[in-house]
């Protein structure tokens, strides 16, 4: 269980790290650099993972690492912690790198395991080194903080035995984690000190309503409206599609598909997967069509293992 590998609670603080993530956060290279070699340095990211992070390639990223090493060293940057104005400009970087460092052991796309533990609970490590000092103890920090809690809360029914996904309608929340759905409330509510909205507050407010598992029109429909608040503080195409899965569920399949179609996201598998299961009774054919596209582009096997039994479903409905 989670909770053995991570101790929220625990306020041993590694100082040397923290002044490390600051150091590497630093102006004088791009924000792109700050993140990258922060990743590499801290998180052990190859070449290949900070690439995906980034949807650019290993070539772009060796030479970005390389030229961000030699300006540290060139402008002989101190391990330390700035003064609390310089915090201030760096921490946006630093939660990013986190997020960045989470989400990719969320939902992994690098390595053939689509839930990495290891990434997520160091993700979590650095997190709560962040809210233990006082320095850096802020609003968005919190929010980062809570998303990780209520996310990693439902790891143990996230996965079977052997290693495939089970999909959020179908998982047993009796394993989901309870202490870490309370300490992601605790940090939501720490959060909300602040009278900045970041995207974080926003993520973990989506993702504390998919720790209810009650499949009710009040849940669907605050979710929507996150979405709608999240798309406007920062777009993203992912974002988007997974407003789209909300939108199924508050007004139904046939308005989602409009939207989801006008993303047009024709080379990623999550859009072909998403409108597979949106057309599903509706107009099986192309349902079938988006699920074997969306098998052909996706690159761990447990995510082919859930994708080739939706087709192997739909292909023996039409069969009966």
């Amino acid at each position: 269980m989670l909770e053995t590998e991570i101790d929220l609670s625990n306020k041993n603080i590694n100082d040397s790290q923290l002044q490390m993530m600051f150091a590497i956060c630093h102006p004088c290279i791009s924000v792109e650099s700050q993140i990258g070699l922060s990743l590499n340095i801290l998180c052990g990211f190859g070449a290949e993972e900070i690439a995906d992070a980034f949807l650019s390639n290993k070539e772009t990223i060796y030479k970005r690492l390389k030229r961000a090493k030699e300006k540290l060293r060139e402008e002989k940057i101190k391990v330390e912690l700035p003064e609390q104005k310089e915090i201030t400009v760096r921490l946006e970087t630093v939660l990013t790198t986190l997020y960045l460092l989470f989400s990719e052991g969320y939902y992994s796309s690098s390595q053939n395991a689509t839930l990495r533990r290891d990434l997520c609970v160091e993700a979590m490590r650095l997190n709560l080194m962040l809210v233990e000092n006082e320095a850096t103890n802020t609003p968005f920090a919190n929010a980062l903080l809570s998303l990780m809690c209520f996310h990693s809360s439902r790891f143990e029914a996230r996965t079977n035995e052997t290693g495939d996904i089970i999909l959020y309608e179908e998982q047993d929340e009796t394993l989901w984690n309870k202490e870490l759905i309370e300490k992601g409330e605790y940090y939501l509510n720490q959060a909300s000190k602040g009278n900045k909205l970041s995207k974080y507050h926003l993520e973990a407010a989506i993702a504390y309503w998919h720790t209810n598992k009650a499949d009710t029109k009040e849940k669907w429909e605050n979710v929507l409206q996150l979405y709608n608040r999240l798309l406007q503080i920062e777009y993203s195409p992912i974002a988007a599609l997974n407003r789209t899965y909300a939108l199924s569920k508050a007004n139904g399949k046939a308005e989602a598909i409009k939207e989801a179609e006008k993303l047009n996201l024709a080379d990623n598998h999550l859009y072909h997967s998403l409108l597979g299961n949106l057309y599903t009774d509706s107009n099986n054919t192309k349902a079938l069509n988006h699920l074997k596209m969306a098998l052909s582009l996706v690159k761990t096997t447990q995510d082919k293992n859930v994708i080739s039994k939706k087709i192997k479903m739909l292909e023996e409905m039409k069969n009966n």
